[in-house]
């Protein structure tokens, strides 16, 4: 029997083994993380917000966010983690959304405890609003009793430690969504080096797996996560749009600079480069069977 992708995201995490996932904000990005040996694609919120120079702060739709991750789906053969940041609304939402990611082929959601509209966790001084701890887990429950394949995961995200209420607080809820049916929990911290996370990890239960952004303490490696034994996955949130975003900037100075593209065509991947990973053998082997 072929495992699903859904499957593979389950055993996974029941097994203890280790998984990376890489952020994606369109398919281009998630087969180039695909190919780069990455076990699992971010349908990342922030990326996809960024990629239409809008706030991360629910600007754009559920809809614009869900045809985004059904086009990932069909693109790659990892699971596709979707960010669904406060599951646009209550508990009734909530039951409605998921079903919609699982049809769209996504194998997990993330979903975060604070009100919505949300504003970013990157942000310094951002607005940070928590719910109570029980209509959060109402909304897990929900996401739970919605999904119509067991193997997909509700990963609960907590939010206490980016809002600064401390790690009593942290701990407390994620206790209060594991117990509410979450499959794991994702643990987020905006300081510059690892401690408060570490410390978080310590006290945790292991009740279930917890899930890691490193994004503010990069220094913090992948052998140091597996160390810590509590860890199933860890998500690098925003890469590739930075990545994108460093590129584009370089190649468009320089050819400005430069009065045209004599010096950075040859550094670029080559318009075969492009077509390959667009599919083109695939196109040709239908043209040669069905074009007559």
């Amino acid at each position: 029997m072929t495992t699903t992708k859904h499957q593979q995201l389950r055993s996974a995490l029941e097994s203890g083994r280790f998984q990376t996932a890489m952020a994606a904000h369109n398919p281009l990005a998630a087969v180039l993380a695909e190919e780069a040996g990455f076990d699992a694609i971010w349908g990342s919120g922030f990326e996809l917000s960024a990629s239409f120079a809008v706030p991360d702060a629910n600007i754009l739709s559920m809809g614009q966010h869900l045809d985004m991750m059904r086009a990932i789906a069909q693109r790659t053969s990892i699971p596709l983690i979707a960010d669904i940041d406060t599951g646009f609304g209550n508990a009734i939402n909530v039951s409605y959304v998921i079903p919609q990611y699982e049809a769209a082929g996504a194998s997990a959601i993330v979903m975060e405890d604070k009100s919505f509209p949300k504003d970013t966790s990157l942000r310094s001084d951002g607005r940070q609003e928590l719910v109570r701890i029980e209509e959060f887990q109402g909304k897990i429950a929900a996401a739970c009793a919605a999904r119509h394949d067991p193997n997909f995961v509700v990963v609960g995200r907590v939010e206490a430690l980016i809002a600064g209420l401390g790690q009593e607080e942290a701990l407390r809820r994620a206790e209060a969504y594991a117990e509410a049916g979450a499959d794991a929990i994702l643990i987020h911290s905006k300081q510059k080096t690892p401690d408060e996370i570490v410390e978080f990890i310590n006290g945790w239960s292991g009740k279930v797996p917890l899930v890691l952004v490193p994004t503010a303490y990069p220094q913090l490696t992948e052998q140091a996560i597996r160390d810590l034994k509590k860890v199933g996955i860890v998500i690098y949130g925003n890469h590739a749009i930075r990545a994108a975003v460093q590129a584009m900037r370089s190649v468009f100075a320089q050819i400005r600079a430069d009065g045209g593209i004599q010096n950075v065509n040859a550094a670029l991947p080559t318009v075969k480069d492009i077509l390959d990973l667009q599919g083109d053998a695939a196109m040709r082997k239908l043209e040669s069977e069905f074009l007559r």
